[in-house]
């Protein structure tokens, strides 16, 4: 077992799993040494995903998980499910990122170097912490996401350039101290609201820049109701935290 396991939400990513699944496990460090296991967390794909990835299980016996899950139950939970049997296994460090590529496989070194190299407690793969990092996105989406951040500054009080990223490596402190049965939310607010928590407990939090592009192969899972339940969210978490009942 490596000490780092990389957790992978996937719900009809048959295009993309095999070759995200084989590029992750084929990193390493200078000394050559492998770096990350990886769990899926598959919610009930209709399109074969869960089935590729036992087909990889017989050829990577010991560095795939798979937890299969009935129906879509969010992102945030699928995360949170992983989080949990990923800290009861005893890994010290745990990366999330996408199944679609727009996260690189390559950067989830730095992530990890980050926190065990140079003892930071949170590393985001930020595409806003050296400029706009980001690739094959329309200009308007670009801005929505560039603004979202600045918003969520504005509400907070977070110094994160990118803090609607969904690519990072939290030590397993993070996620010991954080009580994840009181994470609210379940989209992209979820991410926000996990480095709001780490903010708030005082962890070391650091930006690493990426390279960000937009996918190629599947569907997109961005909704106007995911976008809305971020938008609100951040004003709620804000206001929860004013009045102490955040995470009661």
């Amino acid at each position: 077992m490596k000490d780092c396991i990389v957790i992978i939400p996937t719900y009809n990513e048959i295009e993309n799993i095999e070759a995200i699944i084989r590029e992750v496990l084929a990193q390493k460090e200078a000394d050559g040494n492998e770096l990350f296991d990886i769990m899926i967390v598959d919610d009930g794909s209709p399109d074969g995903t869960a089935a590729k990835v036992k087909e990889l299980q017989e050829e990577f016996s010991e560095r795939i998980s798979l937890e299969q899950r009935q129906g879509k139950l969010g992102l945030g939970t699928a995360y949170i499910h992983g989080f949990k049997i990923a800290l009861a296994r005893g890994y010290e460090y745990i990366c999330e990122m996408d199944a679609d590529f727009s996260h690189r496989p390559v950067d989830l070194v730095k992530l990890y170097l980050s926190c065990k190299k140079d003892d930071y407690d949170l590393a985001v793969g930020s595409r806003y912490s050296n400029g706009v990092t980001v690739i094959n996105w329309p200009i308007g989406r670009v801005l929505m996401s560039y603004f979202a951040s600045w918003y969520v500054r504005q509400i907070t009080g977070m110094h994160i350039m990118d803090t609607t990223a969904g690519f990072k490596c939290y030590r397993a402190i993070v996620l010991k101290t954080i009580n994840l049965d009181k994470i609210k939310f379940v989209g992209y607010a979820f991410q926000i609201e996990m480095k709001f928590m780490t903010w708030k407990y005082r962890f070391k939090i650091t930006e690493v820049p990426i390279i960000f592009q937009d996918r190629t192969k599947g569907v997109s899972k961005m909704s106007t109701k995911i976008f809305k339940e971020a938008f609100l969210g951040v004003i709620q978490m804000k206001l929860w935290s004013l009045f102490g009942t955040f995470h009661r």
